[in-house]
C-alpha cells in the first residue's frame, strides 16, 4: 500500500497514539474510499438476481428519479474528473502515485454502475432501494474523515495544497449526502402494478428501508392500539405472497413433484430397471419402494424464505463476533491510566453498534413469516385432501391432529435452530480469543459444557416422555362427551361414575406434572448456573496451574461474556432435538393422511339431459360395490328415471350404502354405476351448516323468493319461522343445536327441494319428524302428488305406510336384492318384503299412530354467557392474580417464591461482586495470596443461587400443580349445573375454552409463563443496581430510559392483547368449517360445492392470517424497540465508565458493562412474558366464574329422603304445575293437572312446541317448577334429592348417546344387573344379533353412537292406550281416551287425520 500512495499507509502515532487523531492521506485515499466500491460490487450480483424474479412493473420517470440519476451522472464526472487531473499530471511530469489513478476510475465505475442500477430498478418497480441506501451510508460515512482531515489540514498550513482535489472532494461529499437523503424517498407505484382497492393495505408494502429494517411501519398500529381496541377492520389487507391460494398452489406444486418422482421410482422398480443404490436394501438386494416425501415438499416450498434467513442471520453472526472484543479493548483503556481520553468515546460507540440486533429480528421475522405461510399451506393441502378423502370412522382427521402441531413445533424450534447455530458459531470461531487470556484453562469450562449436554439430553428426553405418557391420561375425548351426553348422565344419575373416572385421570396426570416440575426444576438449575460453574472451573484451573496466572479484570468478564453466549445454546439442543423428533412425526403423518388413497371421481358416470329429452328413460344403478371392512353389496338393479323407488330392508342389509354407491362414497369393484342428471342428497343423519337458517336451504344458490318460498311451505317450516326470533335470518348454531331433530331434518329436505335436481337421494328423511309431519313432506314434497313430481327419488325409508304409493320398490338383505319390483307384485311373493312387512307391520296398522316425536323444545337458545366469560379485550383484574395466587397457589408459596428469587439475586450479585473485587485486588510480587479464599467463596455463591434457583422453581411448579388440582377440583364438582346451561352454551365453548384449553394452561402453561418474568425482573432490577453502583454518572440517563421502556411496554401490551384476541377469534371458524366439511363431505360433493367450500376454507385462513401477521409483527417491533433501550444502556454504561474513568476500578467497569449486556434481553423477555402472562391469566378467570354459576338442587336431602322401596305403584299427579326454562322467559307449561294411574299408559302428544319434552321432563327435576308440584305414589318430587329421585324413574331420551366407553359401560356403569339381565334388554331392543356378532360381546368399545345408528322404531300403538294427553301451548287441551277424543273431533282428532289414521 505504501508503494501505491507514495507515502505510508498506517502511522500509529497519527492514529492512536496522540489526542488528535487522524488517518493518513494514503489511508484515507485507499481503503476508506474503496469500502463502499467493494460493498456494491459484492453486493450487485445477487441484488440483480432477486430483481430477475421479482418483476413489478416500471416506475414512471418521475422528478424525483431524474434528480438522481442526474446526481449518479454528476457523481461520474466528478471522480473522472480527478482521474483526468491525474493524467494532467503525469503529462506535465509531477507522476502522481498509482493511488490516484486507482481510486478515481474504481469510485468512477462504481458510481456508474449506481446509476445504470437506479435505472434498471424503475424497470424493476423498485420503490425504496435498500441496496442503493446502503451503498450511499458508507460513501458519507467513509467521506466524513477527509472532510475533516482536509479542513484541518488547510487551517494549520494557512492554504490548500491541492486545491483542484479539495474542491473536487467537497463536491463529491456534498453530492453523495445529497443522493443518500433523496434515497430515503420512495418512487411513485409501478406503472402497470394491479390496482388496490383494499381500503386499509398493509404498510410494510409500501414502507421505505429503514422502516422495514426497523419496524417503524407498525407504529401506527401499536398506537392504534393503544388508544382503543382493534376491530377486524383495523387489521390490513394480506399481500399476494401471504394469501392462502397461492402458499397452497405452490406446496401442492411441489408436494405433486413429490408423488411423481415417487410414481416413476415405483415403476421402475416393477419394471425391474435399475435404481440408485441408496434406494437398495442391503438385506437381500431388493430395491426400496420410494413413498414421497412430504417434508422435502414442505423444504422445496421454503427454500427461497430459508435462504434469505440463513443470509440475515449469518451477517448478524459476523457482527456478534466483535461483540466481546470491545469490552476488552475497554477495559483495557480504563486500566491504562495513560492511554488518550477520546479512545473510550469510539470503543463506547463500538459496543452500541454490536449490540444492534436488526439483522437479527430480521432473520426471525422471516422465519415467523415462513411459518405464517407454511401453516396456510398445510391447512389448505389437507383440506383439499379431506374433500376427496374417504375419512374411515374414528381416524380423527382435524388440524389439531394432522396439520399445526408441526407448524408450532416449526415455530418454535426455527428460532432456536438459528440462535443455536449462531451461538455454536462463535464458538467454533472466537476459541482463540478465550486462551489468550486464560490459556489452555479454557478447555476445562468446554468439557463442563460438553458434560452438561448429555444431562440436559436425558432431562429433556425422560419430560419428553412424561409428555407422552400424559396424553394417555388426557380426559379430553371423555370431557368432550360429557357436554354433549349431559342429559344422560342427569336423568340416570350417573354423574359420580363419570366423576369418578375423569378424577381418576386427572390424578394421575397431576402425578406426571408433578414429575415434570421436579425435572423443569433440574434444568433451571443447570441453565442458571452453567455460567458460573464453567466460569469457576476455567479460573479454578487457570490459578491452579500456575501461581503467576493472575484473573484480572479483562481476563474474567470477557470469559463470562463468552460464557454467557454459550449459556443458550447449550439450553436449546435438547429442546431441537425434541423439536426435531415432534416435527419428523407430525410431518410423517400428514404425509401418511396425503398419501391415501382418494374417492375416484369418475367411478359415477354422470350425464347431463338435453332440453328435450323425456323423464321415462331408465338408468343403471350399480352392478358392484364394496365398502372396506364393513359391507359388501353384489347389486344388479334398474331404476326408471321420473319413478319414486323405495329401499327396504332390515338393518345393516345396506340401505345407506346403496345411496352412497349412486353418490360415489364407496369403492367401486366392477360394472357401470350411471347418473343422468343433477343430484340432490338428504343424508339420514341431517347435516346442518352454523349460518342463517335460510343460508343452510339456499346452500351456495342465488335466492329465487318464489321457489325459496315453495320449499318452505313444502317442508312445513313456515310455522317454524315464526317461533324463530329471527325468523329465516336465525342463527341456526353449530350442528343445528338450535333446531330439533325434525326441524333439521326438513331444514335439509328443503335444500334438496330448493335445489331443483334431476335425481333425489333421499336416506330416511322422515324418521326424524312426527307422524302427521312425515305424512305432510310425504304428500306435500316425496310422493306422486308432491313438489318432486317426475322427478327420480330414491327413498330409504322404513314407513310402511307410504310403500303402496311407490313406482318400485328394491328389498335388500345382506348386501344383495332379495327382491324388486312394484307394491302389488311383492305382496304376492311370500319373500324377504312380506318377512318385512311381518317385522314392522303393528297388529292393526289402519288404527296406529307413530308418535315419532324427535323434535326438542322449540325455545331459542340464542343466549349466550357473560361478556366476563370471554373478556380478551379487557385488561385482567388484580383480584384474579390474588385467586391464582391465595385460592390457588397459596400466599405462603407465593411469599416463600418471592424471598427465594430476592435471594437468588443477592447471591448473583455477591458473585459478581466477588469476582470483580478478585480481579482488582493488588499483586504481590506477581501473584495474589488469597486465590484460594477468591476461589472458595465464588464457587460457594455460585451454587447457591443456583440452589435458590431450583427451590424456587419446584415450590413455583409444585404451586401450580396444586393450584390446578384445587381450579379443576372446583370445576369438576360443578358438573351440577343446570340443563339450561348445557342448551345456552355451545359445547364447543365448554370443551375448548374450559375442560380443555383452559386447563391446559392451568396445568403447564402458566407456571413457565410466571417463572419467566418473575426471572427477567429480578435479573433487570440487579443489571440496574450493580450498574448505577459501579457508574453513579449512569443515574442520569436511567429515569428517560425508564419512561422509553415504559412506553414501548404500554403500547406493545395493549396492542398484542388485542391482536392475539382477534387471532383466537378468527381461529375458531376455521376449526368449525373443517369440523363441518370432514361430517358433511358427502352432503358437499353430491351437491357439487367442493370448490366453494375450498374457497371458503381459504377465505377463513386469510382472515386468521391477517390477524397473526401484525402479532408477529408487534413482537419484532417490540424487540427492535426495547433492545434500543437496552443498547443505550450499553453505550451510557460504557459511556460513564469513560468519562468517570479515574474512579471505578477494571473489575468494577468489567462488573457493570458485562451486566449491561445481559439487560437487552431481560427487559424485552420480561414484556413478552407479561403479556403472555395476561393473556394465559384469563384461563383462571374463566375457570373461577364458572364455579360461580348456579347448581341445580342438591343430590341427596338429608331431611327429605323417600322411604325405601320407593315408587312402587308408580302413580304420578301434576298439581297446577308451571314451569319455564329460565328465569324471566314465558312459562313453557301453564298450571298443568292431570293423574296417571297405576299401569296405566299415558301417552302426550301434540304439536311441535306443545310442550310433550317439557313434560317428561319435570318428573325427573330437569327443569324445576315455577308454580305447582309434581307427586308420585304421594311424595312431592321437590323435597327430595336429585339421586333418590331419578334412579327411580326411567326414560329413552329423543336423541341417543352412546359414551366411548364398552357396551356394559354404556348399559350398567354402577354394575347393578347382571349379564343375563343385559342380553335381554339387548334382545328386546333388536341389537342381540349385531352384538353377537362382536368378537367382545358386551365388552365391545363404543365409538358413538353411530355404531348403532337405527331408525327402526316400531310405531307406538296409540289405540291401545288407556287415556292420551294432548298439549297446547304448554296446557292441557285434552286429556281422555283415543275413541273419546276421536269422537270430540278436537285436537287429537286432526292429528291423527293429518297422519291419515282416520
Amino acid at each position: 500500500m505504501d508503494a501505491l500512495c507514495g507515502s505510508k499507509f498506517w502511522d500509529a502515532n497519527r492514529s492512536v497514539h496522540t489526542d488528535d487523531p487522524d488517518l493518513t492521506p494514503c489511508f484515507q485515499n485507499s481503503l476508506l474510499a474503496w469500502v463502499p466500491c467493494i460493498y456494491l460490487g459484492a453486493a450487485l450480483p445477487c441484488y440483480l438476481f432477486h430483481l430477475r424474479h421479482h418483476h413489478r412493473g416500471y416506475v414512471i420517470l418521475s422528478p424525483l428519479s431524474r434528480l438522481k440519476t442526474a446526481l449518479g451522472v454528476l457523481l461520474w464526472c466528478i471522480s473522472w474528473a480527478d482521474l483526468f487531473y491525474a493524467f494532467h499530471d503525469l503529462v506535465h511530469g509531477w507522476a502522481p502515485a498509482p493511488i490516484f489513478f486507482i481510486t478515481p476510475l474504481l469510485v468512477g465505475v462504481t458510481v456508474r454502475l449506481a446509476t445504470l442500477l437506479i435505472r434498471h430498478e424503475w424497470l424493476q418497480g423498485v420503490q425504496s432501494p435498500g441496496v442503493l441506501i446502503i451503498f450511499w451510508f458508507p460513501c458519507v460515512v467513509c467521506a466524513v474523515v477527509p472532510f475533516r482531515s482536509k479542513i484541518l489540514s488547510a487551517v494549520a498550513k494557512g492554504k490548500t495544497s491541492d486545491p483542484f482535489r479539495f474542491a473536487t472532494f467537497y463536491i463529491y461529499f456534498a453530492l453523495v449526502l445529497f443522493a443518500l437523503i433523496l434515497s430515503r424517498f420512495r418512487e411513485q407505484p409501478p406503472f402497470f402494478s394491479p390496482k388496490n382497492a383494499d381500503p386499509n393495505p398493509s404498510p410494510e408494502v409500501s414502507a421505505g428501508f429503514f422502516s422495514r429494517r426497523s419496524f417503524w411501519w407498525f407504529t401506527k398500529m401499536a398506537i392504534l392500539g393503544y388508544r382503543r381496541p382493534l376491530e377486524e377492520q383495523d387489521l390490513w389487507s394480506l399481500t399476494e405472497e401471504d394469501r392462502s391460494q397461492v402458499v397452497v398452489d405452490r406446496l401442492m406444486e411441489a408436494w405433486k413433484k413429490q408423488q411423481k418422482q415417487a410414481a416413476r421410482h415405483r415403476a421402475a422398480v416393477a419394471s425391474g430397471k435399475s435404481v440408485s443404490g441408496e434406494d437398495v436394501v442391503l438385506l437381500g438386494g431388493r430395491p426400496r419402494p420410494r413413498e414421497p416425501s412430504f417434508p422435502r415438499a414442505v423444504l422445496a416450498t421454503c427454500g427461497s424464505g430459508i435462504f434469505k434467513s440463513i443470509c440475515f442471520r449469518s451477517t448478524q453472526d459476523l457482527l456478534s463476533f466483535v461483540n466481546p472484543q470491545p469490552l476488552s479493548i475497554l477495559i483495557r483503556f480504563i486500566s491504562n491510566p495513560v492511554a488518550s481520553t477520546w479512545w473510550g468515546f469510539p470503543v463506547a460507540g463500538l459496543m452500541f453498534a454490536c449490540s444492534v440486533t436488526l439483522l437479527s429480528q430480521q432473520y426471525l421475522h422471516c422465519i415467523y413469516v415462513m411459518v405464517l405461510r407454511l401453516r396456510s399451506a398445510i391447512t389448505g393441502v389437507i383440506y383439499r385432501k379431506v374433500r376427496w378423502n374417504r375419512v374411515p370412522r374414528g381416524l380423527g382427521v382435524s388440524l389439531t391432529l394432522l396439520g399445526w402441531p408441526a407448524v408450532v413445533a416449526f415455530l418454535c424450534l426455527c428460532p432456536s435452530v438459528g440462535v443455536c447455530a449462531h451461538s455454536l458459531g462463535i464458538c467454533l470461531i472466537d476459541p482463540p480469543m478465550p486462551p489468550q487470556n486464560l490459556g489452555p484453562s479454557i478447555l476445562a469450562g468446554v468439557a463442563l459444557i460438553v458434560l452438561l449436554v448429555p444431562l440436559n439430553g436425558a432431562v429433556a428426553l425422560k419430560m419428553r416422555a412424561l409428555q407422552v405418557g400424559q396424553m394417555k391420561f388426557k380426559c379430553t375425548k371423555l370431557m368432550s362427551e360429557i357436554p354433549g351426553g349431559f342429559k344422560v348422565l342427569k336423568l340416570y344419575a350417573w354423574e359420580p361414575v363419570f366423576l369418578g373416572k375423569v378424577e381418576g385421570l386427572r390424578e394421575d396426570e397431576l402425578r406426571m406434572l408433578r414429575q415434570s416440575a421436579y425435572l423443569q426444576a433440574i434444568s433451571t438449575f443447570t441453565w442458571v448456573c452453567t455460567p458460573f460453574l464453567v466460569t469457576l472451573i476455567t479460573l479454578g484451573v487457570y490459578v491452579s496451574v500456575d501461581q503467576n496466572n493472575v484473573p484480572d479484570a479483562e481476563k474474567a468478564f470477557v470469559s463470562v461474556s463468552l460464557f454467557n453466549i454459550l449459556k443458550t445454546p447449550r439450553n436449546l439442543l435438547p429442546q431441537i432435538i425434541s423439536g426435531l423428533v415432534q416435527i419428523s412425526l407430525s410431518l410423517k403423518r400428514i404425509q401418511h393422511f396425503l398419501s391415501q388413497d382418494e374417492l375416484d371421481p369418475h367411478c359415477v358416470e354422470r350425464k347431463t339431459i338435453t332440453p328435450g329429452e323425456r323423464l321415462g328413460k331408465e338408468i343403471p344403478i350399480p352392478t358392484s360395490a364394496w365398502v372396506p371392512g364393513l359391507l359388501a353389496l353384489s347389486l344388479d338393479i334398474q331404476g326408471p328415471k321420473g319413478a319414486l323407488a323405495a329401499v327396504v330392508g332390515p338393518v345393516g342389509c345396506g340401505k345407506s350404502s346403496l345411496v352412497s354407491v349412486l353418490l360415489g362414497e364407496m369403492e367401486k369393484l366392477e360394472g357401470p354405476v350411471c347418473v343422468k342428471g343433477s343430484v340432490a342428497y338428504v343424508p339420514q343423519q341431517a347435516w346442518i351448516q352454523n349460518c342463517t337458517l335460510q343460508e343452510n336451504i339456499l346452500f351456495g344458490r342465488a335466492l329465487d323468493p318464489k321457489r325459496y318460498q315453495q320449499a318452505l311451505e313444502a317442508c312445513a317450516l313456515l310455522a317454524d319461522l315464526e317461533m324463530l326470533p329471527a325468523g329465516d335470518q336465525t342463527e341456526i348454531g353449530e350442528k343445528g343445536i338450535h333446531l330439533s331433530g325434525g326441524q333439521r331434518q326438513r331444514v335439509s329436505l328443503a335444500r334438496a327441494v330448493y335445489r331443483e335436481a334431476d335425481l333425489f337421494m333421499l336416506d330416511d328423511p322422515l324418521s326424524a319428524v312426527d307422524s302427521h309431519v312425515a305424512k305432510h313432506l310425504f304428500d306435500q314434497v316425496i310422493g306422486p302428488e308432491g313438489v318432486l313430481a317426475g322427478k327420480t327419488r330414491v327413498l330409504v325409508t322404513h314407513s310402511i305406510n307410504f310403500l303402496p304409493q311407490m313406482d318400485f320398490i328394491i328389498v335388500l338383505a345382506d348386501g344383495q336384492v332379495s327382491e324388486a319390483g312394484p307394491y302389488p307384485a311383492l305382496l304376492q311373493h311370500s319373500g324377504s318384503f312380506a318377512n318385512f312387512l311381518c317385522n314392522y307391520a303393528p297388529d292393526k296398522p289402519e288404527k296406529n299412530l307413530k308418535e315419532g316425536s324427535r323434535t326438542g323444545p322449540q325455545q331459542s337458545r340464542g343466549s349466550r354467557e357473560s361478556s366476563v366469560l370471554d373478556r380478551h379485550g379487557l385488561q385482567v383484574k388484580l383480584s384474579v392474580f390474588w385467586d391464582y395466587a391465595n385460592e390457588g397457589m397459596g400466599l405462603y408459596t407465593i411469599v416463600a417464591i418471592c424471598l427465594l428469587y430476592l435471594g437468588h439475586s443477592v447471591a448473583a450479585i455477591g458473585a459478581s461482586v466477588w469476582l470483580s473485587a478478585w480481579s482488582d485486588e493488588a499483586m504481590v510480587d506477581g501473584r495474589q495470596n488469597n486465590t484460594s479464599v477468591r476461589l472458595g467463596v465464588y464457587a460457594a455463591l455460585s451454587v447457591l443461587q443456583g440452589l435458590l434457583v431450583m427451590v424456587s422453581a419446584i415450590t413455583l411448579m409444585v404451586g401450580s400443580v396444586q393450584a390446578a388440582r384445587s381450579l379443576q377440583r372446583v370445576l369438576l364438582h360443578k358438573m351440577r349445573w343446570p340443563q339450561s346451561f348445557f342448551h345456552t352454551t355451545p359445547s364447543g365453548r365448554i370443551l375448548n375454552r374450559r375442560l380443555s384449553k383452559d386447563i391446559y394452561v392451568i396445568d403447564e402453561v402458566l407456571a413457565p409463563t410466571i417463572l419467566l418474568p418473575l426471572n427477567s425482573f429480578h435479573n433487570s432490577i440487579s443489571a440496574f443496581v450493580v450498574i448505577i453502583a459501579s457508574t453513579p454518572l449512569f443515574t442520569v440517563v436511567t429515569l428517560p430510559l425508564a419512561v422509553l421502556y415504559i412506553a414501548g411496554q404500554r403500547f406493545y401490551v395493549a396492542t398484542s392483547r388485542h391482536l392475539k384476541r382477534l387471532d383466537s377469534v378468527s381461529r375458531s371458524p376455521i376449526y368449525s368449517h373443517f369440523s363441518e366439511t370432514v361430517t358433511g363431505t358427502s352432503v358437499i360433493r353430491a351437491y357439487g360445492r367442493s370448490q366453494d367450500f375450498k374457497a371458503i376454507s381459504d377465505a377463513k385462513v386469510d382472515t386468521n392470517m391477517r390477524s397473526s401477521y401484525p402479532y408477529v409483527a408487534s413482537n419484532r417491533w417490540l424487540w427492535v424497540h426495547v433492545e434500543s433501550v437496552g443498547n443505550c444502556v450499553v453505550f451510557f454504561a460504557a459511556l460513564s465508565a469513560v468519562i468517570g474513568r479515574n474512579s471505578p476500578s477494571p473489575g468494577l467497569v468489567g462488573l457493570s458493562v458485562s451486566y449491561a449486556l445481559q439487560i437487552t434481553i431481560s427487559l424485552t423477555w420480561m414484556i413478552q412474558m407479561m403479556s403472555d402472562l395476561e393473556s394465559n391469566i384469563v384461563a383462571v378467570e374463566r375457570v373461577k366464574e364458572y364455579s360461580k354459576i348456579e347448581t341445580e338442587a342438591p343430590w341427596v336431602v338429608e331431611g327429605g329422603r323417600p322411604p325405601a322401596g320407593w315408587s312402587l305403584r308408580g302413580e304420578v299427579e301434576f298439581w297446577n304445575f308451571s314451569v319455564r326454562y329460565q328465569p324471566g322467559l314465558e312459562l313453557v307449561l301453564s298450571y298443568l293437572s292431570l293423574r296417571v294411574h297405576t299401569g296405566e299408559k299415558a301417552g302426550i302428544v301434540g304439536r311441535t312446541g306443545a310442550g310433550k319434552s317439557s313434560t317428561t321432563l319435570c318428573p325427573f327435576r330437569i327443569l324445576e317448577a315455577a308454580e305447582g308440584e309434581i307427586r308420585i305414589d304421594g311424595l312431592n318430587v321437590a323435597d327430595m334429592g336429585l339421586h333418590d329421585l331419578r334412579p327411580q324413574l326411567t326414560v329413552i331420551p329423543q336423541d341417543p348417546i352412546l359414551f366411548s366407553a364398552s357396551l356394559r359401560m354404556n348399559l350398567d356403569p354402577f354394575g347393578y344387573y347382571s349379564e343375563a339381565d343385559l342380553w335381554r334388554a339387548l334382545e328386546l331392543s333388536h341389537l342381540h344379533t349385531f352384538v353377537g356378532s362382536q368378537p367382545e360381546g358386551l365388552d365391545f368399545q363404543c365409538s358413538g353412537v353411530e355404531d348403532f345408528v337405527s331408525n327402526d322404531t316400531e310405531p307406538d300403538h296409540f289405540f291401545s292406550l288407556a287415556r292420551v294427553l294432548v298439549l297446547d301451548r304448554g296446557t292441557v287441551a285434552e286429556f281422555d281416551s283415543p275413541a273419546n277424543l276421536i269422537a270430540a273431533r278436537g285436537i287429537f282428532y286432526g292429528m291423527a287425520r293429518d297422519a291419515g289414521l282416520v
